[in-house]
């Protein structure tokens, strides 16, 4: 039986999406989100093709659909597995303009235009900031030490985690509707969240720099009869892992000042070579 608060289509049929509609969604963006990324409208393209599913069971001839799909082709970009929360909003969306409630095309794209950078700093804080540090230290660190499982284990672990976390807040969000994110930018925890994961993000990373990053100078002068080591002598004792901690500071700046990545490590790579050549640096099997 219908509930009674349901609204219905004109042909007085109410339409309902299944678990596994919402299922076949969220897996065709999670395979496809960056499949047909472009510069003109960056993820809209695989947007339109995830709401596909939807769009198909929730209206029944080809000119509702091809205006879904036109709905949804809109420029759209966002941190691919936190972001399909808005995915998630969406499907709930789709399926009340579906059965006659006032739901328009400008509210939709509204609602995804005004979250895909909110939700894409949440992203990007909690999977490049946090999963992804941790558990690429935790692959290093065995790595290193000759064990095989390192990447093994990274590759598993990492895939596990972003798939449950873009189900889940996929999820979340077609279960909250479009309620999900006012709610919870009202109640003050997304604040708190955030700054929390920037704290523990920077801890990471702070970790990660001291235990991976190695750079030692093999540079050394003479005093009378004694022959002094700059780094063991000098650097050393003002302070242990100085070198690196100023080689990543000064990435930091580059990267500050828009030197892309590439550029960076075109530079590391020459300074590199040139330490090596005049014997500046020590190589990093010495080191370890």
């Amino acid at each position: 039986m219908n509930n009674k608060n349901q609204k219905y289509t004109e042909d007085n049929e109410f339409r309902k999406l299944s678990k596994m509609d919402i299922i076949k969604s969220w897996f065709t963006w999670f395979m496809f989100s960056h499949s047909s990324y472009n510069y003109e409208r960056l993820q809209a393209n695989s947007f339109a093709h995830s709401m596909l599913p939807i769009l198909k069971k929730l209206y029944s001839n080809d000119e509702d659909i091809a205006e879904g799909l036109k709905r949804h082709s809109v420029f759209f970009n966002t941190e691919p597995n936190v972001g399909s929360v808005i995915h998630g909003i969406v499907t709930s969306m789709e399926e009340k303009k579906a059965n006659g409630e006032p739901v328009e095309d400008e509210g939709i794209n509204a609602l995804k235009t005004g979250l895909m950078g909110p939700v894409a700093g949440i992203g990007d804080t909690v999977m490049q900031g946090v999963l992804l540090p941790i558990l690429l230290a935790f692959g290093i660190g065995l790595a290193m030490d000759g064990n095989l499982m390192g990447p093994i284990l990274y590759t598993i672990i990492v895939t596990i985690a972003t798939t449950g976390i873009s189900f889940s807040m996929w999820m979340m969000g077609n279960r909250l509707g479009d309620t999900a994110i006012d709610n919870l930018l009202e109640s003050g925890k997304l604040n708190t969240f955030m700054d929390a994961a920037k704290i523990l993000g920077c801890m990471v990373i702070g970790a990660l720099t001291s235990q991976y990053v190695f750079l030692q100078t093999k540079l050394s002068f003479t005093s009378g009869e004694e022959t002094i080591n700059f780094q063991e002598d000098v650097l050393d004792k003002v302070m242990p892992n100085l070198l690196p901690l100023l080689l990543t500071l000064g990435v930091l700046k580059l990267l500050n000042i828009k030197i892309t990545p590439i550029k960076i490590i075109g530079i590391l790579a020459v300074l590199g070579a040139i330490g090596a050549i005049f014997g500046i640096f020590e190589p990093v099997e010495e080191m370890m």
